[in-house]
């Protein structure tokens, strides 16, 4: 054999072998690839029905789901770099620095998503509540990730971050099924107080939204200057709230004119003494 021969031989017998690495590489990587996709399947499929029969809300359990499709989609590109001999240590802390960076930038934003799933796992108020967060008020019209969105009584729409709500103290006009009208109103010294207390009853027992369970409260809380202060307080369905509020404060005054019960004001009675 010539050396030209057996150069040739040597030759092809590493392009060879080269063709066959390369071959296998490829099937192995394919190989990866189809298994990571299929696995990546299986987990989110399995995931969603957990979460579906989770009580938690469907934004949340939406961007659950998301996020867990990013972190799969990412630990399968990494084995198969690693599968194609990259060295994904360096590539890791490369990115874990470059998401520093991006949190930081975005701390604003990361703490109205953490309010966000605060509010979403806690559950403090429901869409159609009547809300008090903060120096903010109104009806929620809906919970989002960053912002939660509220309706004004006179029709405004406010969209407050919900870090600023998850710090502040919540108040639910709407938490439960029932709530209690307090009113207080004064007469005069004059009008017989069981004469008052009877003619504020019999306008409470003409109201069919007001509950007898508890019974209604018609006392006398104060004695002032110039009236005595009554109380009233009734229950009744929440959402027939101000309709029962504002009904007993037009009835008030007419009811007592009817009875000649006086509903006095504030004054200065001056008594001269002659010596």
């Amino acid at each position: 054999m010539t050396p030209d021969q057996a150069v040739s031989t040597v030759g092809g017998a590493l392009t060879s072998f080269t063709l066959n690495i390369s071959l296998t590489l490829i099937i192995k990587v394919l190989f990866t690839i189809v298994a990571c996709l299929i696995a990546v399947k299986v987990i989110t499929n399995i995931l969603g029905r957990m979460l579906n029969k989770s009580r938690l809300e469907q934004t949340l359990s939406n961007f659950i789901g998301s996020i867990l499709k990013v972190v799969l989609y990412f630990i399968a590109i990494l084995i198969v770099l690693s599968t194609l001999g990259v060295d994904v240590t360096s590539l890791v802390a490369l990115l874990s620095v470059a998401g520093l960076a991006v949190s930081l930038a975005l701390q604003s934003t990361l703490s109205n998503l953490a309010g966000g799933i605060q509010l979403l796992v806690t559950k403090p108020f429901a869409a159609g509540n009547f809300v008090e967060a903060g120096a903010n008020s109104g009806t929620v019209y809906q919970v989002g990730l960053a912002y939660t969105t509220l309706i004004t009584p006179d029709n405004k729409v406010i969209h407050v971050p919900n870090s600023d709500i998850a710090a502040a103290r919540i108040v639910n006009y709407n938490g439960r099924d029932t709530r209690r009208v307090d009113i207080q109103v004064t007469a005069s010294y004059e009008a017989p107080i069981q004469l008052v207390k009877d003619t504020a009853a019999k306008l409470v027992a003409a109201d069919s939204r007001i509950h007898a369970d508890p019974a209604p409260f018609v006392r006398v809380s104060n004695y002032g200057s110039s009236s005595i202060e009554y109380t009233i307080r009734v229950w009744c369905a929440a959402a027939d709230y101000w309709d029962v509020y504002f009904d007993l404060m037009d009835g008030l005054k007419p009811a007592f004119d009817a009875a000649g019960v006086e509903m006095t004001y504030d004054h200065l009675n001056v008594h001269v003494v002659e010596k």
